[in-house]
């Protein structure tokens, strides 16, 4: 019998986020896309919505907009954004609730401030991930998984020091309730001051942090990294760990994103993402020409 050794990641650079206007104009961070670092198999992007106190009336979303090609993961920390699609299919999400669509062979969909939220304003914050999907199911029906606060796994250590919310994979003893189309961690960490979490993540994973709030210390080497920063692990072992200082004002809230790598062509036009520039053009001229559907009011 092998027994694996447990060995430590260490850290193989740090992406600063850029500010870029989305939708009908809301700012968000981006760490990725942007021209020096374009995509980190599967993953094709990751914008954080905020945190921004908006005044009544302020709030923006994103209108009527199409995808094929990848999933969107969207995951509400403040605020409350409604959705409708093509597909007839409709809801609200509100704080801690995550909706991961597969957007397949094509949706057209909307995301927007609630009615209420828009008329008495408020804390906005969420975060996007764009996941991309194998060849084999670019072009599969659309379907959404819905995830209530309430039924998002929570974990945490014996001395309560570090929690998780457990969005897809699984961290100290907690399983999601989330199925992937290929292997996927999101986990949503919160580590008090002087804490230290060690995760398991298979060697053969992509694998990044992404610092929501406060700073904290990354890999093998304790690389520091903060809020607004994205801390790419090196394939070079089967854990990552991560820490908050002890001298620390704050805790530290991070995302730690994982995936297997699809190693296949990445072909993308805004919102669609295929595997050549053919099935580029047959998008584009399908959305043109109403075959990913409308939403209806």
């Amino acid at each position: 019998m092998t027994v694996q050794t447990q060995t430590l990641r260490t850290i193989a650079g740090i992406i600063n986020s850029v500010e870029t206007i989305e939708g009908a104009g809301f700012l968000v961070r981006r760490p990725f896309p942007k021209s020096s670092f374009s995509e980190f198999d599967p993953f094709l992007l990751l914008d954080e919505l905020g945190p921004v106190n908006l005044k009544p009336g302020q709030a923006k979303g994103a209108p009527d907009h199409p995808h094929r090609g990848f999933e969107t993961v969207s995951y509400i920390l403040d605020g409350r954004l409604e959705h409708k699609d093509s597909e007839g299919h409709a809801g609200l999400l509100n704080p801690g609730d995550v909706q991961w669509m597969t957007a397949g062979a094509g949706v057209i969909h909307s995301e927007m401030p609630e009615s209420e939220f828009i008329r008495t304003g408020g804390k906005l914050h969420g975060i996007q991930l764009w996941v991309n999907l194998p060849q084999q199911d670019k072009m599969m029906a659309p379907r959404y998984q819905e995830i209530p606060s309430a039924q998002i796994p929570v974990a945490q250590t014996e001395n309560g020091a570090v929690t998780v919310r457990v969005i897809a994979g699984a961290a100290l003893g907690a399983t999601a309730v989330i199925e992937t189309r290929t292997p996927i961690v999101y986990l949503h960490f919160t580590l008090q001051p002087g804490a230290t979490i060690v995760q398991p993540v298979p060697k053969e994973y992509n694998a990044f942090a992404y610092v929501l709030d406060g700073s904290g210390l990354f890999g093998a080497e304790q690389e520091p990294g903060e809020d607004g920063q994205m801390v790419i692990f090196a394939q070079d072992g089967n854990e990552v760990t991560i820490a908050n200082s002890a001298e620390a004002q704050h805790p530290l809230d991070l995302l730690l994103i994982a995936g297997v790598p699809l190693n296949e062509p990445v072909v993308r036009y805004g919102p669609f993402v295929m595997n050549t520039e053919a099935e580029i053009i047959q998008a584009i001229d399908d959305y043109r020409n109403g075959r990913m559907g409308h939403i209806h009011a």
